[in-house]
């Protein structure tokens, strides 16, 4: 498909006819018709059925149109991209973290980055373990923030700080919880359990193993959103990064890190023939103060 079809085809999907999406393009009728229906020629294979008066999104249109979406909301970055670029003084950051750190670090830092940098525009990735280490290869991503470190040749990483994990808990369900918690508490409570890769879920379960843990996990989650949902209603219990508990926290939930500490490391990783930028060097900066002043 060529730029005008994929033009086309994305206006007439989103107003569901031909009349909307030539006034959305501010081109005849006519010129709409032929550009799709030469596009539907190239393809092979229909991309919309008249309906009831109303043009309808083939199958092979909806995979399509998922694709053609994502090019328009990279454009629209590029075009906010290059506005700041023309003012002198913005620039982009396309930011990739973990869910764990998406919940308060990022936003933190973004914010306090945008009082001295206001033209700065972000473009933040919420990635797996798996995901991070492609979306920097293939520049997706100008940098990411992660407890774990990935073992590639092309990727350089630079320590920005540490988290301790800890229990996230309902106040009510333990009122006199002391500023330390005995890992083998858990056993006795039910445990909100997270399956995902990661540095983080891997420590939890390699200190249960250690310890010789048996457990009562009563619900098994992906994300710490989920899981902190379900602590607020009085499910169970569950083991989080002191950064993450810190987005999660209300005046009916509380964290407490461990006694004998589980410390994490916490990393920025970049490509090693595409260092930060200054820009990009200043976020970095004000990540590490970012983490070094939180509170647990």
């Amino acid at each position: 498909m060529k730029f005008r079809h994929i033009e086309v085809f994305h206006a007439v999907y989103q107003t569901g006819s031909v009349t909307g999406a030539a006034r959305a393009l501010n081109v005849s009728q006519p010129s709409v018709s032929k550009v799709l229906g030469h596009a539907e020629d190239q393809l092979g294979f229909k991309l919309f059925e008249r309906v009831k008066g109303r043009l309808t999104p083939t199958r092979e249109a909806d995979a399509l149109y998922r694709n053609v979406d994502e090019i328009y909301e990279q454009m629209a970055s590029l075009d906010t991209m290059a506005r700041n670029l023309r003012r002198g003084s913005g620039g982009q950051i396309r930011l990739g973290v973990t869910p764990t750190l998406g919940l308060g670090v990022a936003p933190n830092a973004i914010a306090r980055f945008r009082e001295s940098h206001p033209d700065t525009v972000f473009d933040v990735r919420t990635l797996n373990h798996d995901e991070m280490r492609a979306s920097l290869i293939e520049m997706e991503c100008d940098i990411a923030v992660t407890y774990d470190l990935p073992l590639h040749p092309r990727l350089a990483a630079t320590a920005i700080g540490s988290g301790e994990l800890g229990l996230l808990f309902r106040r009510c369900d333990m009122p006199s919880a002391p500023e330390r918690i005995d890992f083998d508490l858990l056993q006795s409570k039910d445990w909100i359990a997270l399956a995902a890769d990661g540095r983080v879920a891997q420590t939890c379960v390699d200190e249960i193993e250690r310890r010789r843990l048996r457990l009562n996990a009563v619900v098994t989650v992906r994300t710490y959103y989920v899981a902190a949902a379900l602590v607020a209603r009085g499910v169970g219990v569950t083991v989080m990064d002191e950064h993450s508990a810190r987005a999660c926290l209300t005046p009916e939930m509380d964290f407490r890190p461990f006694v004998e500490p589980l410390s994490l490391n916490m990393f920025c990783i970049y490509l090693q023939d595409r260092p930060p930028s200054k820009m990009i060097q200043n976020f970095i900066d004000v990540l590490k103060r970012e983490l070094a002043s939180a509170p647990v």
